[in-house]
């Protein structure tokens, strides 16, 4: 018989990977509110302070996904892809009907479930496909969180740009497309992605060099993929038809991975013709090894047992949530996470004002050059911290340091607003809020284990509607309000770079202090990531 692409075989496993990636590529809807908050602002007649809270509201979404996190060890990834979609379906169905005057504005608190139905929405996207693709691929998990964060990355860029080429930035339709394509996306995604049984889910049916060369391939698929969006949001102006042809090849571009299961599906079919028939009676040669290593996990499990009453698990080992949340390594993961996506959120927020407000009639050339160049920053820093931490040990924080004084930096060139600082500063933005967001989604698995992974990685997501409240909500809604002047509709407008010149210096201190907090934790882990590397390195040598 020929191989199959059911969720128990390698060819499966890989399949479900390509469709957590086209998950992803539509699960960054949270990232767009800029593509469509000006309309809003206008049609509701709101000052920004309260176009700001929208946001806000639209991120404290994110924070229902400890739901998604506590259903995650419950239920399979299907049931979770199921209630995002229909959240979204929901979320932005309704805001499309405002948006297109459908339906009369809605009071303003009615407005904010609208938005923080489409804000959850995503959580339990991304949590259905990262969870189940790290305990997966748990031998790469740099390489698959920045595979599929990348592609969140991307996510905003490839409704951005597709609205344009076919809608003209119409704000109704780029909604009506939130709402739509998330669902159809995920119910296609439900048929595939499942957690692998452990007989197969380690490397153990292909070595890390086959494995890392697939992975190898979706990145570089994706690289083409972003510049591919870049070179059409750089070229200006197109014509109908060349944006049509845009659109076509960009969906071409994103079911290419599918390639890589088929590939294996073909492998593993001639591997099966071509075996022996008396070989099929045999035990496989892989199967000695794939016991004895499920006899030491299950060993391993019965020693954190056992020891659970008698010490606290150390960094590295399986916590329980409660075990986790009393260790200062979290709340210093997580404050430096607040400093890091807080104040990178607050910009996406407020792209269209900041745009506005520095002059620019189209400021969707700023939302998508922080999409992609966020992917760039995903992808490549999943992939590096890994092959450092296998090369040397490097501690993945030392990586979110680095990221935090670059977007200091770039927060700085902002506020000085001399001639292209947007520009400077929407890439130097994109690239460290994605290295953020990649470096830490492993790094958690890393230091309190995969057991109560979904429900840890949804608790330090929290950062996200806190930090959009505490950078977006207060401190850019109040500062902008405060020199703005108020429309006949209502609305507030400032122009300007003093609208958000000392909202930057003041992000620049946080990421300063999200440095400092990061350089403390590559400290205290550094044993840990020494401890993974010499494991590595002896798995490597073993026949």
């Amino acid at each position: 018989m020929g191989g199959s692409l059911g969720p128990g075989t390698t060819a499966g496993r890989w399949l479900g990977l390509v469709t957590a990636v086209w998950v992803q590529c539509i699960s960054g809807n949270n990232y767009t509110f800029s593509n469509y908050s000006d309309a809003i602002k206008n049609l509701m007649g709101l000052s920004q302070l309260q176009l700001n809270n929208l946001s806000v509201a639209k991120d404290v979404g994110k924070a229902f996904g400890l739901l998604a996190g506590f259903a995650s060890d419950r239920v399979p990834p299907s049931i979770l892809l199921l209630i995002g979609s229909v959240m979204g379906i929901i979320g932005y169905g309704a805001q499309w009907l405002v948006v297109r005057e459908t339906i009369a504005p809605p009071p303003y608190w009615q407005m904010c479930v609208y938005l923080c139905l489409g804000g959850n929405s995503s959580t339990w996207m991304n949590t259905a496909v990262l969870v189940t693709c790290i305990r997966n691929f748990r031998r790469n998990r740099g390489p698959v969180s920045g595979l599929l964060k990348g592609f969140v990355g991307l996510s905003t860029a490839i409704f951005t740009d597709l609205c344009s080429a076919l809608f003209a930035d119409d704000p109704a339709k780029f909604l009506l497309m939130l709402a739509i394509i998330p669902f159809a996306v995920c119910c296609t995604a439900m048929l595939f992605l499942r957690e692998t049984p452990p007989s197969v889910s380690p490397a153990a049916k292909e070595d890390d060099e086959t494995e890392t060369k697939y992975f190898n391939i979706i990145n570089a698929l994706a690289v083409v993929v972003a510049v591919y969006l870049l070179s059409f949001d750089m070229t200006g102006e197109h014509g109908l038809v060349l944006s049509r042809a845009f659109s076509i090849v960009l969906i071409i571009l994103l079911a290419l991975p599918v390639v890589i299961p088929i590939h294996i599906w073909f492998k593993e079919s001639r591997s099966k013709a071509n075996r022996a028939p008396e070989l099929d009676l045999e035990v496989p040669i892989e199967e000695p090894l794939l016991i004895a290593e499920e006899e030491r996990e299950k060993e391993k499990e019965v020693t954190i047992l056992e020891s659970e009453e008698k010490r606290r698990p150390s960094i590295g080992e399986e916590h329980t949530i409660y075990e986790a949340m009393i260790t200062v390594d979290f709340w210093i993961l997580f404050l430096s996470f607040l400093c890091g996506v807080g104040t990178g959120l607050a910009v996406m927020n407020n792209m269209a004002q900041m745009g506005l407000a520095m002059g620019y009639a189209d400021v969707s050339i700023f939302i998508s050059l922080i999409s992609i160049w966020g992917f760039f920053g995903r992808i490549a820093s999943g992939s590096i911290s890994e092959y450092f931490i296998k090369k040397s040990a490097t501690p993945r924080a030392l990586w979110n340091a680095a990221s935090q004084i670059l977007m200091a930096v770039g927060y700085i060139i902002m506020a000085v607003a001399l001639p292209g600082s947007l520009y400077i500063g929407s890439i130097v933005v994109g690239i460290c809020y994605g290295v953020r967001l990649s470096i830490t989604v492993p790094m958690a698995s890393e230091l309190f284990g995969l057991k109560y992974y979904g429900l840890i990685y949804n608790i330090i997501i929290l950062n996200l509607p806190l930090g959009s409240f505490l950078f977006s909500g207060l401190l850019a809604g109040y500062l902008y309000d405060a020199q703005a002047t108020k429309s006949e509709t209502g609305a507030t407008t400032c122009i300007g770079p003093h609208c958000y010149g000392l909202v930057f210096v003041i992000m620049a201190i946080a990421c300063a202090i999200g440095f400092t907090l990061d350089a403390i934790l590559a400290l205290r882990t550094r044993k840990l990531y020494l401890n993974i590397h010499s494991n590595n390195k002896l798995k490597r040598s073993l026949p």
